[in-house]
């Protein structure tokens, strides 16, 4: 009787124990879920908005302003977020907002693009419209004897002095525009995306 009463104590013991230790675990969990959410900001998930400047997205000079003599012409495409001027908050929360900034000559831009462009630099967003990947290519053209933005992922192909119209490859519709303006040397929003931003539909 004595054994039994032994072996229930310690039964019980152990379920406590176990107890505590889920406890502690989903303790744990809520407390890192909670700091993930204090940490996500929706505002970095937010559109470009005019007054923001762009920011490099990517290699040494990450996070650093993107200046009008930083977009060269015969380079390839820069890839920027764009970023509150005032709160130093960069909006890079959604792929969605990556934009990738060219410099052309003024002279092959088209009547809708050049209002858009600035010494002609454009902006347009850097996701395909066809599966939503990413368009970093600066290359000869499939069936045009000029240079154009391509997406490696289904080979699709924009002109960016045409407002990014495809010319090439199943994207069904031209990358999103954004107007972009100069401010103390800094390339600026000037208004919304022009387009809807990424795939018709998910990948």
């Amino acid at each position: 009787m004595g054994e039994e009463r032994d072996d229930n104590a310690k039964r019980a013991a152990r379920r406590a124990f176990l107890q505590a230790l889920v406890a502690m675990g989903s303790g744990v969990l809520v407390a890192r879920q909670s700091s993930a959410a204090d940490e996500a900001n929706p505002a970095s998930e937010k559109r470009p908005q005019a007054g923001d400047v762009l920011v490099f997205s990517e290699g040494e000079r990450e996070g650093a302003i993107v200046g009008a003599v930083d977009v060269k012409s015969g380079n390839e495409p820069i890839l920027a977020w764009p970023m509150d001027p005032q709160s130093k908050l960069v909006r890079d929360g959604s792929r969605l907002n990556q934009v990738l900034l060219i410099a052309l000559d003024s002279a092959e831009l088209d009547h809708d693009t050049a209002p858009r462009a600035v010494e002609g630099i454009v902006a347009y967003s850097a996701i395909c419209t066809h599966a939503g990947c990413p368009v970093t290519g600066w290359v000869e053209g499939q069936e045009q004897r000029t240079y154009v933005l391509k997406c490696f992922c289904h080979n699709s192909e924009f002109d960016p002095r045409r407002q990014a119209s495809v010319v090439f490859g199943p994207a069904p519709r031209h990358l999103a525009a954004l107007p972009i303006t100069i401010a103390n040397g800094a390339l600026v929003v000037a208004g919304s995306f022009v387009g809807k931003v990424g795939a018709a539909q998910p990948a």
